[in-house]
């Protein structure tokens, strides 16, 4: 049970983002509670996630913000002040392999926005990729396919034009213990964590605000409410009827992740990297115990299933599975095929164009950390802070919504303009409109 009945803050959510906020926000001096229906932090969304950590997106604003991130995973125990005894998450800087392909044009966007924040990269001839990715088919396979469509498996074009390596990349072993270590930060700041709680209502009067109601009976005040719910956003949004004035919206999204084995004689736990295809719409990353962890770049033959109760989902491997192994062994024909399904079923909580929201809402006093599913676990760090500087600003009185926060990234020496993240923003047409984002 919460041990008030009022705080300076409330936070719908307890994912690796939402712990992050709670964390800023305390070390800040707010009194915040976090409130997660869930048992533990990071139980969601978060704990399905590949937690992969890279600096390439589609904008300037969201390579630095991911380039910021690297940083705090790099240096994790300092980030979150923690002590040499505590069980925290490894980061492994493996690096990231990225082919160049017509669809990301030829990483030359890309590049030249690394260019712009200093984040060093490399380009990758087609006979080097084999430095990086075991006995490669460099032949060109784009279209995505389906596994049953004709021409599946078949090349379509000469080899690829090469790749680019960014040596700044890699992946963390354990994205739960990430939001528990986030929140034991937290709370060693004085934050409080309610769990197995839901909140099903949002106290408002005249146009602010005023708190939760919790399983359905205890009343909680506080004049800021942030929604980092994850795929339940779209309702906590809807249940305080801030979704009508956004012009970006949430869903919740079902994806399924493949683990197999690696091939045969081949140490891609030790050596492999997180390797990133759009010729044949999958990625991959190493994964414990010599797997090989892959997911869909979500090409236009892959059925979308939206969820429109994230509660009730069907959480069972489909013929997804079996297409995204078949993809990766295009590329890698020496992969097994296994006939048992292993991975994860999970649900992502993203926007139209794949980016996030972080945001204020129509509602004063009420906050959005939202559509960051699929590719926001990397930026939970900088999120956090972010979401702390938006709301100390806008409950100072600055109006956020006609003069934009500016946010500074500290190792990136930048600052950036909060509005790239707005609910009010036109649909990013720089998207990759996929989980790349």
């Amino acid at each position: 049970m919460p041990e008030h009945s009022s705080y300076d803050a409330i936070i719908i959510g307890a994912g690796v983002i939402g712990a992050c906020t709670a964390y800023e926000l305390a070390r800040r001096g707010w009194k915040t509670l976090s409130i997660d229906k869930l048992p533990q932090a990071g139980y969601g969304s978060t704990s399905g996630s590949c937690a992969i950590i890279r600096t390439y997106y589609s904008t300037l604003e969201a390579c630095a913000l991911a380039y910021e991130g690297w940083h705090h995973w790099s240096n994790w125990a300092q980030y979150l002040g923690s002590g040499e005894d505590e069980d925290l998450i490894s980061y492994r800087n493996i690096g990231c392999l990225v082919v160049k392909t017509e669809q990301n044009h030829r990483l030359e966007r890309v590049c030249a926005i690394m260019d712009r924040i200093g984040c060093p990269y490399e380009h990758v001839e087609p006979g080097d990729i084999q430095r990086y990715m075991p006995n490669p088919d460099l032949y060109q396979f784009h279209p995505a396919k389906l596994q049953d469509d004709d021409g599946f498996g078949l090349p379509t074009g000469p080899q690829i034009d090469g790749a680019v390596f960014f040596p700044k990349g890699g992946y963390v072993n354990d994205p739960k213990l990430a939001a528990f270590n986030a929140q034991r930060a937290a709370e060693r700041q004085g934050a409080e964590f309610a769990f197995n709680r839901s909140v099903t209502d949002i106290l408002k009067t005249a146009g602010q605000v005023r708190g939760v109601v919790v399983d359905g009976d205890l009343r909680i005040e506080a004049p800021v409410v942030i929604n980092v719910a994850g795929p339940h956003s779209s309702a906590i949004n809807r249940l305080c009827g801030v979704d009508a004035g956004m012009n970006i919206s949430t869903r919740a999204l079902r994806h399924e992740v493949a683990h197999v084995k690696a091939p045969e004689g081949v140490d891609f736990e030790k050596h492999g990297v997180v390797y990133s295809d759009s010729d044949i719409a999958a990625y991959c990353r190493p994964e414990v115990g010599n797997n090989v962890l892959i997911g869909s770049e979500d090409p236009d033959c892959d059925e979308q299933v939206w969820v429109d109760d994230p509660d009730h989902y069907d959480d069972s491997f489909s013929d997804q599975w079996n297409v995204l192994v078949m993809r990766m062994a295009q590329r890698l024909p020496d992969l097994p095929i296994p006939s048992r399904a292993r991975g994860t079923v999970a649900l992502y909580d993203v926007t139209e164009d794949w980016m996030p929201i972080y945001d204020r809402s129509d509602l004063d006093g009420f906050y959005m950390a939202v559509g960051t599913s699929g590719n926001q676990f990397k930026n939970a760090p900088v999120a956090g802070k972010m979401m702390a500087r938006l709301i100390e600003a806008c409950e100072n009185g600055h109006s956020h919504d006609t003069d934009p926060v500016q946010f500074h990234l500290d190792h990136v020496g930048l600052d950036i303009s909060m509005a790239s993240f707005s609910r009010n923003r036109e649909i990013n047409q720089d998207s990759s409109f996929s989980v790349i984002g």
